[in-house]
C-alpha cells in the first residue's frame, strides 16, 4: 500500500472504512481498542507495509454515529462495543491489516432488522451504496479481492449484488453472543 492510496481511502471513506490493525491488548480485552494512533503512518512507520487490501471485511452499517474520526469504525472504545473480538480473532493471522468497511454508508441504525426494512422499502438506497462500495474497492486497487461479510444481512446484500464479481464469504457478526476464542476459530477456517 502506498501513502497516496492510503490517504485517498482515509479522505473518501475514512468515515466508514478502517483497517484491521489495533493497538496491543492491555489490562483488559478491550484495552487500546480505540487507539487510532496505530493507524497513523507518521506514528506507526510500519503501517503501510502491514496493510492487506486484498482482504475486505464488510459490516452492514453503523450502529451509531458516535465515532466520526477517520478510521474509527471497528475501533470503538465504548464499553458496550464488541470490536475487541475482531482484534483477538485476526491477531497473527493473514487477515491482520485487512480493509474493513460497511456496505451501507453513513446510515446509523443499531438494529439490523430495521436497517433491512429500510432497504426493502428503498431499493435505490441499496443500489447507491453498492455503487459507492465498488468505487471504494477500485481505490484499493487490488485484483481478486476476497470479501468477508460480518453477519448474514451484509452477506445477503453483497451476494445478491456482487456474487458474480467477487469471492464472498460469511463470518458470524462480532456483536453476536460468541466468546472471542470461538470467534477466532471461525476466522482460522476461512480460506
Amino acid at each position: 500500500m502506498n501513502l497516496e492510496t492510503f490517504l485517498e481511502i482515509k479522505n473518501k471513506y475514512g468515515d466508514c472504512g478502517s483497517w484491521a490493525i489495533w493497538g496491543e491488548e492491555g489490562e483488559t480485552p478491550k484495552s487500546n481498542i480505540g487507539d487510532l494512533s496505530i493507524l497513523d503512518p507518521t506514528f506507526n512507520q510500519k503501517l503501510l507495509t502491514q496493510l492487506k487490501p486484498e482482504y475486505v471485511f464488510v459490516g452492514l452499517n453503523f450502529s451509531t454515529m458516535e465515532n466520526v474520526a477517520p478510521f474509527s469504525n471497528f475501533h470503538s472504545s465504548s464499553s458496550k462495543a464488541q470490536d475487541y473480538k475482531i482484534r483477538f480473532a485476526l491477531k497473527d493471522t493473514k487477515f491482520w491489516g485487512s480493509y474493513m468497511t460497511d456496505i451501507i454508508k453513513n446510515f446509523p441504525e443499531k438494529h439490523s432488522n430495521l436497517m433491512m426494512e429500510v432497504l426493502n422499502k428503498d431499493k435505490s438506497l441499496e443500489r447507491k451504496n453498492i455503487d459507492i462500495f465498488i468505487q471504494e474497492l477500485e481505490v484499493l486497487n487490488v485484483q481478486n479481492k476476497k470479501i468477508i461479510a460480518f453477519g448474514g444481512d451484509a452477506y445477503k446484500i453483497l451476494k445478491r449484488n456482487l456474487g458474480d464479481m467477487f469471492n464472498i464469504e460469511k463470518i458470524t457478526h462480532y456483536a453476536h453472543f460468541i466468546n472471542k476464542e470461538n470467534y477466532r476459530v471461525q476466522f482460522l477456517k476461512v480460506n
